[in-house]
Order: C-alpha cells, then sequence, then structure tokens
C-alpha cells in the first residue's frame, strides 16, 4: 500500500506541475483572464483558470487508486468524491469561462451538495438521508469560502497542502484508506500548483480552482462525517478559513452593505494593506490552520481537563488571526511614533 500511495501521490504531484505548460496557453487564447476589481490584491491583467489542470491532477489520480486497487475498500465513497469534484470544478470553468448569476450558481453548489450526499447515505451503512441538507449546505458554504479567501498569491495552494496533508492523517488514525488516499492527492495536487502561483509568470486558479478547492475540501469532509470519523479531525482545519468568512459576511452585513459587490474587508486582504506581502500573509493564514488542525486533533481523544485547554488554545489561534490587522496597525503606529 504505501508504495501505490506514494505512486498516486506523485501523480497528482507531476500533473499539476506540468499540465500548467498545455493549459496556460489555451487559457490565453479563450481569453480566461483576470481584470482586477476593487477586491484584487493585484493591479494588472492575469490569466487565471489554472484550476483546470490541478483538477484534471486530482481527478486523475483519485482515479488511479480505484484502478491500482489502492482503495480497495469503500471505493464507492472515492467515487462519489470524484463526482462531486468533477461536478464543482465544472461548475466552477463555466463561471470562469461565461459567468453566472449568483442565484443560478448556489442553486447549483446545493444541488451538487445534495446529490453527493444523497449519494453517500446511500453507500454509507447507518447514514440517514437527514444528512442531506446538512451535506448540501457543508458543500455551498465552503466553496464560497475558499472562493472568497482567494484572494493573494499562495494563500488557496498552501490551504490545499495543510488541509489535504491533516486529512490524510486523520485517515491514517482512523485507518480509513479512502480519506488517507484522498487527502494525500489534494495536497499533493495544490503543492503543484505553487511554483505557478509564486513564479514571475504567475496565474491564478480562478473559479475553477477555488470551486475545485473547496469541493474536495467539503466532499471529504461530509464523507468522513458520514463514514464516522472524529468531527474535530474534519473542522479543525479549516476554522481559520470559516472564521474569517463568517466574521466578514457579520460585519457586512451589520452595516448594510450589499454582499454581492466586491470588497477588500476579509482579514487576509486588510493584512495585505497593513504592510504584508502574499506570501508572507498566505504562510501566516497557513500556520495558524495548522495549529488549529493540530489542537482539534488532539481534542478529538484528550481527556477532559485536556481538552479544555486545548479548545482555549485554538480559540486564542482563531483570536489571534481575527485581530491580527489591528494588532500589526497598533504595533506600526508604535514604530512610527518611536522613529519620529
Amino acid at each position: 500500500m504505501s508504495v501505490l500511495l506514494v505512486v498516486v501521490g506523485l501523480v497528482a504531484l507531476v500533473l499539476s506541475l506540468a499540465l500548467p505548460v498545455v493549459v496556460k496557453p489555451l487559457l490565453r487564447r479563450l481569453g480566461v483572464i483576470d481584470i482586477p476589481n476593487d477586491r484584487s490584491s493585484h493591479s494588472t491583467v492575469v490569466i487565471r483558470g489554472m484550476g483546470l489542470a490541478v483538477a484534471v491532477a486530482i481527478l486523475a489520480a483519485l482515479v488511479l487508486s480505484l484502478v491500482t486497487g489502492l482503495v480497495a475498500v469503500d471505493r464507492s465513497l472515492i467515487l462519489v468524491i470524484v463526482v462531486l469534484v468533477a461536478a464543482a470544478s465544472t461548475l466552477g470553468w463555466v463561471e470562469d469561462f461565461r459567468g453566472l448569476s449568483v442565484k443560478v450558481r448556489l442553486s447549483a453548489q446545493l444541488v451538487i451538495g445534495a446529490i453527493g450526499t444523497a449519494a453517500l447515505a446511500t453507500s454509507i451503512d447507518d447514514s440517514s438521508y437527514w444528512w442531506v441538507p446538512v451535506g448540501a449546505v457543508a458543500f455551498a458554504t465552503y466553496i464560497n469560502a475558499t472562493n472568497f479567501m482567494d484572494g493573494i498569491n499562495g494563500i488557496s495552494g498552501m490551504h490545499g497542502l495543510v488541509v489535504g496533508l491533516f486529512y490524510s492523517w486523520a485517515g491514517v488514525l482512523s485507518d480509513q484508506v479512502w480519506l488517507t488516499v484522498a487527502g494525500l492527492v489534494v495536497a499533493a495536487a495544490f503543492t503543484g500548483f505553487l511554483p505557478w502561483n509564486l513564479g514571475r509568470g504567475f496565474v491564478f486558479l480562478g473559479d475553477v480552482g477555488s470551486y475545485l478547492l473547496g469541493a474536495s475540501i467539503a466532499a471529504i469532509a461530509v464523507t468522513g462525517l458520514l463514514a464516522g470519523v472524529y468531527l474535530e479531525y474534519l473542522l479543525s482545519p479549516v476554522l481559520i478559513y470559516l472564521a474569517d468568512t463568517f466574521t466578514t459576511f457579520l460585519r457586512r452585513a451589520r452595516r448594510g452593505e450589499r454582499l454581492s459587490t466586491a470588497h477588500r474587508q476579509h482579514v487576509y486582504q486588510r493584512l495585505t494593506d497593513a504592510g504584508l506581502n502574499h506570501v508572507q500573509v498566505s504562510i501566516f493564514v497557513s500556520i495558524l490552520s495548522a495549529l488549529t488542525a493540530a489542537a482539534g486533533f488532539v481534542l478529538a481523544t484528550a481527556p477532559a481537563p485536556l481538552a479544555v485547554s486545548v479548545s482555549l488554545f485554538a480559540a486564542v489561534v482563531v483570536a489571534l488571526y481575527l485581530y491580527s490587522p489591528r494588532i500589526l496597525r497598533a504595533v506600526a503606529r508604535r514604530r512610527a511614533t518611536a522613529e519620529a
């Protein structure tokens, strides 16, 4: 198994690294470009849609895990994840290429999530169809979270790497091979995208890529939840992304702003406005995500006294992230005052 696992991971990594050589000229010819707007953290026109290459890498590697017999048990779970990822990526590609209204794309996300969750409830023993609305909402929610958070170079690739690795480790701890494989494939594929996103001729994932990221994570998480994986294993790696998305949403709603308009009010965007560069912010977000994930993995099996301490630690990490722009600005003001 270990050799096949390495092979499948390498396939995802190599395809994600190599395919942009072919995909980038195609995207240029099709005119799939990103024009800066009020939400953008870049100032020049950039090719987007490179998530198409990452999607092919993930799907090919997952199918390979079935063909080689790496996933011999719970094969239906990988098949459902493949279908969910393919459907969401296709929806993202249509959004990149033609554009869709908010109502249409949200409805499509909910339908895809509902059908996928129903298929999982059919495949997994002791599952209930009452999970279908929960799965649909979770699927749509995290696709939109990753779409909102995909605003600076490196952040999505690093998020896929961090969450994928922790999900893969959760599979090892839970003795669920499908989860080990799926997490590793996501981590490897998004790692392969990073050199293209951070290099001199950088490109963007586009909606196809952010939808892919959100769908991959949500599909694995919903499948894991129905398969009996600890909720802490599945939720803790995504706490920072969820905290940023929901607090920004609530802040804008409280101000009466139109929620569908472009903006720069996410915590990670305010950190770049406060002086950090894209890579610094992406690394910061990834480190804090890794810390909340580690806390969640301890919390899942911890005795009560340790569980309280670990929960408080995770809460402090989330609070540190949410208040980090204020902290950074306060430090900058003190430094400026001291130098004056």
